[in-house]
Order: C-alpha cells, then sequence, then structure tokens
C-alpha cells in the first residue's frame, strides 16, 4: 500500500469520527505502522545510498581539486593595420603530475601558444614553459618554477570498467574548481584528433564537460586520476571522451624526455581500400582491406624501397594493415631508422619488400 492511499485511510477516519468506534477499526490501527513502515525503511535505504554516491564524489573532488590549475594562453593573431602584433587568448585547465611543478593539459590547450599563464587552485598566479605538446596524442606538458605544490595521483586507466563511477573536474576560471560526475560509456573508443591521426584506447563517458575543462583529469572515486578530459561531440548529449591516463603518461615521458614524440613515415599518400575476395582467400590474408599507395614523395623510404603508385600494402613487420589508421598506429618511433619488411600486393601478386621508416619533421 503506498502512503497515498494510507493518507485517504485516514482522511476517511477524519471525515466520519463514528467510524473509529467500530470494532474493525482497531484492526485498521493495527496494520497502519506495517503500511507506513516499508516506505520509511525505503526512504532511509534511498538517503544511505545517495549518501554514499555524494561521499564518493565529494572526496574524490577533495584529493584531486588541489592539483587541478587554470591554464591562460595567449596566441599571435597576426597584425593590425597599423603593423602591431595582435594576440588571440584561450585556455582550459591542466592538472600539477609532480611536485616540482610539472602540469599535464592538452596540446590544443597550448599549441602555437607566445604566452601561458597558470592558476593555481588558491588563486596564485605564475608563468608557465611549455615542455613539449604533441599534437596526435592532444597532449602537452608544462611548467611552472614552483616548487611543492600538490601532485594528483595517477591511475590505471586499463583496470576501469564500463559502468564504473567517474568525476571530470576542471579549473576555467583559475579561482574554483567545475566539477561533473557520471560513468563510463565505453572503452577502447578511437578518436581523431586535429593533427589527423587517430588516439587509440580513448575512454568515452557521460560526464560532462563544461566549457574551459579540456584538459583537466578524469579521475575515480578514490580520487586517481584515469584520464585527460579532451573532448565532446556537440550535436550529441552526454558523449565525453577523454584520453587514457596510460597513453598520457607515455606521452609525457617522451615528451620531458625529447620534447617531443617520434615518430616515423615511409613517405606515401594512401587510402583504405576493399581487397578482391579471391585475393584474400589465395593469400590466406586476415583482413579483407588494405592501403592502396596514390603517391610515393621522391626519396622517401617507399621510393628507396621499390613500392609503386597502385600497390596495396597489406601488412609492415607482420602487422596486419587493414587501413591508413592501422599503418600510423604501426609507424612508431620504436621504427625510425629500423629495417622493416614491407607486405603488399601489386596487382594479384604478393611481394615483399625492405623498407628503413625515417622521423617524421613534423610530430
Amino acid at each position: 500500500m503506498h502512503l497515498e492511499e494510507s493518507d485517504s485511510v485516514f482522511s476517511a477516519f477524519s471525515a466520519h469520527p463514528a467510524s473509529l468506534n467500530q470494532p474493525e477499526a482497531n484492526s485498521w490501527e493495527d496494520e497502519t505502522p506495517r503500511v507506513v513502515s516499508p516506505t520509511a525503511s525505503s526512504t532511509g535505504s534511498d538517503d544511505s545510498l545517495l549518501d554514499a554516491y555524494s561521499r564518493a564524489v565529494t572526496g574524490a573532488v577533495g584529493r584531486v581539486s588541489p592539483s587541478v590549475v587554470n591554464i591562460e594562453v595567449h596566441q599571435s593573431a597576426g597584425r593590425t593595420r597599423s603593423g602591431e602584433p595582435r594576440e588571440r587568448r584561450g585556455g582550459g585547465s591542466g592538472f600539477v603530475f609532480t611536485p616540482d611543478g610539472l602540469i599535464l593539459t592538452n596540446s590544443h590547450v597550448v599549441h602555437d601558444a607566445r604566452r601561458i599563464e597558470v592558476t593555481l587552485s588558491d588563486g596564485r598566479r605564475m608563468p608557465a614553459t611549455a615542455i613539449g605538446d604533441d599534437p596526435a596524442s592532444d597532449l602537452a606538458v608544462v611548467r611552472v618554477d614552483e616548487p611543492g605544490l600538490t601532485a594528483a595521483a595517477l591511475g590505471d586507466s586499463q583496470r576501469l570498467r564500463v559502468g564504473q563511477l567517474v568525476v571530470a573536474i576542471g579549473n576555467p576560471y583559475g579561482f574554483q574548481s567545475t566539477v561533473t560526475a557520471g560513468v563510463v560509456s565505453a572503452l577502447g573508443r578511437s578518436l581523431r584528433s586535429y593533427s589527423g591521426r587517430l588516439i587509440d584506447d580513448v575512454i568515452q563517458t557521460d560526464a560532462a564537460l563544461n566549457p574551459g575543462n579540456s584538459g583537466g583529469p578524469l579521475v575515480d572515486s578514490a580520487g586517481r586520476v584515469v584520464g585527460v578530459n579532451t573532448a565532446t561531440i556537440l550535436p550529441a548529449q552526454g558523449i565525453c571522451f577523454a584520453i587514457g591516463i596510460n597513453t598520457a603518461k607515455f606521452v609525457a615521458s617522451r615528451l620531458l624526455r625529447d620534447g617531443r614524440i617520434r615518430r616515423s613515415y615511409i613517405g606515401v599518400s594512401a587510402q583504405t581500400v576493399p581487397v578482391h575476395r579471391r585475393v584474400v582467400r589465395f593469400y590466406d590474408l586476415p583482413k579483407e582491406t588494405g592501403v592502396v599507395v596514390l603517391s610515393v614523395e621522391q626519396k622517401s623510404p617507399a621510393r628507396l624501397a621499390g613500392v609503386r603508385e597502385g600497390d596495396v600494402i597489406i601488412a609492415l613487420e607482420g602487422h596486419p594493415v587493414a587501413g591508413v589508421d592501422d599503418l600510423h598506429r604501426v609507424l612508431t618511433d620504436v621504427r625510425v631508422g629500423v629495417s622493416c619488411s614491407l607486405t603488399v600486393l601489386r596487382h594479384t601478386e604478393k611481394l615483399e619488400m625492405k623498407i628503413v621508416p625515417e622521423e617524421t619533421s613534423n610530430s
């Protein structure tokens, strides 16, 4: 029986006081506590669940928010009619990941910045320098000359589970954090960076990203950073993405070591095409698509290896290549200057070539 029904019973008793003198009234009065108590018990249970959820979110925010910073960027925007340089302002969020002032953020937040200023969670404002940025993964590292900062604890994005509680934190205005909570909607997504390369193992979440939250941390209920907030799909509601912290750890270590990410290239313009089914069956190929070479750069590794226009690349160093993105994945920095086996289809003939990828001039 619902509470509304119980109210109607009590209302009926009030409207007809004489009915309280009837023998049946005692039985109704005896049953009344059994009607109300389940509702009260359910309400108490709901309150305890809400408190547990709230405690998880507030606890995570309390542990990480001191590490979240606002990043203001000044970029060149050409010149005025009088010839004076003109600046364009932008910015986003980031978070301190070492006590000596190293900050992780998005590449698109600080790329081509002439001047960077960081505002800490306590309101202190100071200049920052870019250590390096990687447009292909949309990650960057900047540094402030301020020791003894509170560093965020880094988690393990490989241990995330779909449905797990996550909290997105940003510092878009420099004085207080903005917080949204949600769950991990999907794992292993791929997202196209603004450089054109594909970012793998991206986390999809419904924790909304407010304006200026790019570069802020995505944390689990224990307050460990599991991702770097990077993008949202504007036409869709509640679809946001974060780069896994494991990817961010690798990129940050390379940026600290080299200032950039070394990636290799072979010097072809290509696109993904289907491979004829007869050819797939004849050679027992693992994939039914490959990468057709549209053009080959002069003096490039591909030209030196004998690759021709119209060849279909199906494997590199034994790794199947089903599309351009697969080729990008295999062409990592470990391939720079190392002789690799390139497998192509030329008409219906399967050929093996030796190719030595070179380091790309722009990451």
